[in-house]
């Protein structure tokens, strides 16, 4: 089998991983709950994890926050920091894990505005300037689509919210642990990340990175292992927002998937993904009948291509990818709804071929051939 589908989830792991997650399994209790040896181990790593994701990201070690994946962390991030008659600024290239939080907010009081995309999922940034209120609170939006690939400027877009003192707030569920982010240097307030695509870590381990200064209120409370008689949460980062136990087992994984990356070297990697994103679109753009959505005019992107051929059904398309030749890729809407309406392809939907570490030149030509072969029946 092919696999093709790294933007919903990396398959191919580090081994180092496995043997982490199996390892925490059979060794580490419950961190911060007591101070036998158990105990002290998950503490450790823990610790070790949020060091290395607050050198990767450019923060605070005690402000980067665990969670389940960026659906939580961004429920976390909106929930926590927007109120009643606030005013946010989005984007029409925002995953679901930003429009139904939003959405949601909008019924309670919250008002929320859309740079719009064109036909290539680009969007215009004197747009979000214009689109400022004196009510609006916050900027949020992704790093990069997971349908289109396409890369926001987000050094510009944070230097726009940091000119007119808002929060920025990013989705970095496509680009984290492949492209460098900065949040002191690019004006993030407040990041987003999960840890099973490109970090390359398990299902399961995300996080939140809060900027200096940055107050968020706790999305959900409970035991913590401090503070016990408090009867709110503790107000001190990254308790705040920790309520429960931790997955420790995940995190371990975690810390295994960056030590990983940093051996091999981010920029290693984000080269190799380049190469075969730029392989694979040479390969089929010209293939009668197919159409590719995004900008290709720089390979300075996620490493994602998505495409129809002709009128077929997108579920169709993959699914003859899959049965016949063994490819796996993403069909369908991806949930990024107002995209697929910018594009034009929401009766349609595309299939989504993205790219990993782990896959290869060979993988790459077989699926330009399946691609060809299907357009020639």
């Amino acid at each position: 089998m092919i696999y093709l589908d790294n933007a919903a989830t990396t398959l191919k792991k580090p081994e180092a991983v496995i043997s982490a997650v199996v390892e925490a399994m059979q060794t580490m209790g419950n961190s911060g709950r007591s101070g036998h040896d158990e105990s002290l181990a998950a503490s450790r790593i823990i610790y070790r994890t949020r060091e290395s994701l607050a050198s990767l990201f450019q923060c605070r070690s005690d402000h980067v926050v665990f969670t389940a994946n960026s659906t939580e962390a961004l429920n976390m991030a909106l929930s926590g920091t927007l109120d009643p008659g606030d005013h946010v600024i989005s984007t029409d290239c925002e995953h679901n894990s930003v429009l139904r939080p939003l959405y949601r907010l909008m019924e309670q009081g919250v008002s929320v505005s859309f740079v719009p995309a064109d036909r290539q999922g680009l969007v215009l940034y004197d747009d979000f300037e214009a689109l400022i209120t004196p009510r609006t609170k916050a900027i949020v939006c992704t790093h990069a689509s997971n349908l289109t690939g396409n890369k926001l400027d987000l050094p510009r877009i944070g230097a726009i919210a940091k000119a007119h003192g808002l929060l920025f707030i990013v989705d970095a569920s496509q680009t984290a642990g492949v492209f460098p982010i900065d949040m002191e240097c690019w004006g993030i307030d407040l990041l987003c990340f999960t840890g099973h695509k490109s970090l390359m870590g398990p299902q399961g381990t995300g996080g939140l990175c809060v900027g200096e200064g940055v107050e968020v209120r706790p999305w959900k409370v409970g035991g913590t292992g401090v503070q016990t008689y408090l009867t709110t949460q503790p107000p001190q980062y990254p308790t705040r927002l920790e309520a429960g136990t931790l997955n420790g087992h995940g995190i371990a994984g975690l810390y295994a998937a960056l030590s990983y990356i940093d051996s091999v070297s981010m920029d290693q990697i984000r080269a190799h993904e380049s190469l075969l994103t730029r392989r694979f679109y040479k390969g089929i753009k010209d293939i009668p009948g197919v159409t590719v959505y995004g900008d290709f005019s720089t390979f300075d992107r996620g490493p994602i291509v998505s495409l129809n051929l002709a009128d077929w059904d997108s579920s169709l398309l993959s699914d003859r990818l899959s049965c016949d030749y063994g490819i796996a890729t993403r069909p369908g809407a991806h949930c990024a709804p107002r995209l697929h309406r910018a594009l034009g392809t929401e009766e349609q939907g595309a299939v989504r071929f993205s790219f990993n570490w782990f896959n290869t030149a060979a993988e790459i030509d077989e699926a330009i051939r399946a691609l060809r072969e299907i357009a020639a029946t």
